[in-house]
């Protein structure tokens, strides 16, 4: 089976964001996507792949970029779409914000999507479906040959926990502390075709492999293949899918910036004969579930021996490798996000410190609404009572079919 890579020319960026609904009085979800994506027919009707998208849940909103060449790009062309958003939301008494599970909610009071290709999922899928509540952020980033696809894909696998921990914001399910810091991870990687890539050595594998779930009926397309990274081909773009729900624009513009970082400087290492990290699946795993349990404070393995370093000081080292390429791109700023949220807390740590100065999952909800108002997108109507301290294709649901960024050239370049 030839599975054609529609290759970038450059690192290009493309951004996913999924946004919640929110209740201002109540701080519950609200079931409006459809009208609220009705109102705005300019931005949610237009091509293939329209900025505004419907989402498994009616609770739910997706924005997604055009074909970006920086992270600044990504950003603005972010907040022009949810300035739109919010002009709609403010006489609705409805906010945006994001996180990878709503603090209070439960999936069995939700709406489903009125798309087709959700009910076709649910109806297979049932229960590990229906309750996928959760809310995350992908990256597509271009690469320049299907040949580099794979190994940058197996790369990005070493790094998992470190997208993870970062952006993790989701320890509460069902009003309930899960004493995790992401939830969603558990939750959405039950899906059969989800989690962790297996490790794969070239794209010859890839499509051997392909071929083979399809001849199983696992399944009926290739975009049915949730991974945790995963090479689009249509696009030219490995899709970074690990990323939780992230409560602010300068986060996003983090993760992107990353995302963008890493493969262009594994893109160079390939192009000087080096070979890139590539470990045993076990480690890749194993790092997965310590950010997901553990977030910042965990260990991650670092050999096939079982060597453990501080994910923290994993992460600085990290950053400080990566910072002359973000310079080179122009994302430094947004790289140096990242140490922000390591002094000051990730989103999983700001969430629970409301509850340990004595407040509720209300507060919580009213933080992180704060917080995504504040957090570099244009004003939107403000939360009701005071929060505990802020710190300044087609849609997908991570399980969607075609989750790209829409092209707005004339040819495919990117994400």
């Amino acid at each position: 089976m030839a599975i054609e890579f529609n290759a970038s020319e450059r690192a290009t960026l493309g951004v996913e964001w999924e946004l919640q609904l929110v209740d201002l009085h109540t701080r519950h979800l609200r079931q409006e996507a459809q009208q609220v994506l009705g109102e705005l027919p300019d931005l949610s009707e237009t091509g293939d792949n329209p900025p505004l998208r419907h989402e498994l849940m009616q609770c739910t909103v997706e924005v997604v970029t055009g074909i970006c060449e920086t992270v600044e790009e990504a950003k603005t062309d972010l907040a022009a779409s949810i300035g739109r958003l919010t002009e709609v939301l403010g006489p609705r008494g409805t906010a945006l914000m994001c996180t990878g599970t709503h603090p209070l909610d439960d999936w069995r009071d939700q709406t489903l999507s009125p798309v087709q290709r959700y009910g076709e999922l649910i109806d297979e899928m049932q229960w590990l479906a229906r309750r996928i509540l959760t809310f995350g952020v992908h990256v597509h980033v271009g690469v320049r040959s299907r040949d580099k696809a794979i190994p940058i894909l197996n790369a990005l696998a070493n790094y998992l926990p470190h997208f993870l921990a970062l952006t993790a914001s989701s320890p509460f399910w069902s009003g309930h502390d899960t004493g995790l810091a992401s939830s969603r991870s558990i939750v959405f990687g039950a899906l059969p075709t989800a989690g962790p890539p297996p490790h794969l050595p070239h794209w010859s594998a890839f499509e051997e492999y392909m071929e083979t779930l399809l001849r199983a009926g696992t399944i009926s397309s290739i975009k049915e293949v949730w991974w945790d990274v995963r090479p689009h081909p249509d696009f030219g773009t490995v899709e970074i899918r690990m990323f939780d729900g992230i409560p602010t624009l300068r986060e996003v513009g983090m993760a992107a910036a990353l995302s963008q970082s890493l493969v262009r400087l594994f893109d160079q290492q390939l192009d000087r004969g080096y070979g890139l990290p590539s470990p045993p699946s076990w480690v890749v795993n194993d790092n997965k579930w310590r950010a997901t349990r553990y977030g910042l404070d965990a260990r991650v393995i670092t050999d096939d021996r079982g060597s453990t370093v501080p994910l923290r000081d994993d992460l600085y080292e990290l950053l400080r490798e990566l910072r002359p390429v973000a310079a080179r791109l122009g994302c430094a700023e947004d790289l140096d996000v990242a140490a922000e949220i390591l002094d000051k807390g990730a989103s999983y740590e700001r969430q629970r410190a409301v509850i340990a100065d004595g407040g509720t999952l209300n507060d919580v909800v009213d933080l992180l609404v704060a917080e995504f108002r504040e957090g570099g997108l244009p004003a939107g109507p403000a939360a009701p009572g005071g929060s505990n301290g802020t710190r300044p294709g087609r849609g997908d649901t991570g399980t969607g079919t075609d989750n790209a960024t829409r092209n707005r050239g004339p040819s495919h370049a990117g994400a």
